[in-house]
């Protein structure tokens, strides 16, 4: 610290300090003095730039988004089958299929799944959707609204838009729906 920033600091601490500006400081000297004594001084710190270098070269994925969809599909299917033991493989592929769409889409989903999800979508964005659904919802997913919308093949998402913008009936949308959705 130059001798200017250190005069500028100590007359601050000595002439207009309060009780609770006293205690941030003094925390902050503690946590300094920790990390000089666990790293051997400010020289030593670790550079962040270089631990995320090593670390991503330690867990092998060295930037391979699709190893980490990869490990991320695995974690979330050991978690299904610790919380959801009754769901089948089937069901199980379906879910993270939905939630962790591979490099192309993840794949197509199943046309009843796909209209379950186009329906709660709607039902949300109209106001129908009652509040314990869409917070079961979030609980299970978080965001539901975005990644149903991301997992919308280009044909439903049109669809759904020109349904909720009024250009075209409900009779038209179901039809439209069911039609695009057998393809």
């Amino acid at each position: 610290m130059a001798n200017s920033e250190l005069v500028r600091v100590m007359d601050y601490i000595l002439n207009r300090c309060d009780e609770k500006a006293i205690d941030a400081v003094a925390a902050a000297v503690v946590r300094r003095r920790r990390e000089l004594a666990l790293f051997g001084g400010a020289a030593n710190f670790p550079d962040p730039k270089k631990m995320a270098r090593e670390l991503s070269d330690q867990i092998n994925i060295s930037a391979n988004i699709d190893g980490l969809r990869e490990e991320v599909r695995k974690m979330a299917v050991k978690i299904i089958r610790r919380e959801a033991p009754e769901l089948t493989e089937e069901q199980i592929a379906t879910l993270t299929a939905a939630w962790i769409p591979g490099p192309s889409s993840g794949g197509p989903i199943p046309p009843e799944m796909l209209l379950e999800m186009c329906g709660q979508f709607v039902s949300f964005s109209t106001g129908n959707m009652s509040q314990a659904e869409d917070h079961k919802l979030r609980s299970e997913m978080g965001q539901w609204t975005g990644r149903y919308w991301k997992a919308f093949p280009e044909v439903v998402k049109l669809i759904i838009k020109d349904y909720l913008d009024g250009e075209i009936t409900e009779a038209e949308y179901r039809s439209k729906l069911a039609t695009a959705v057998s393809r």
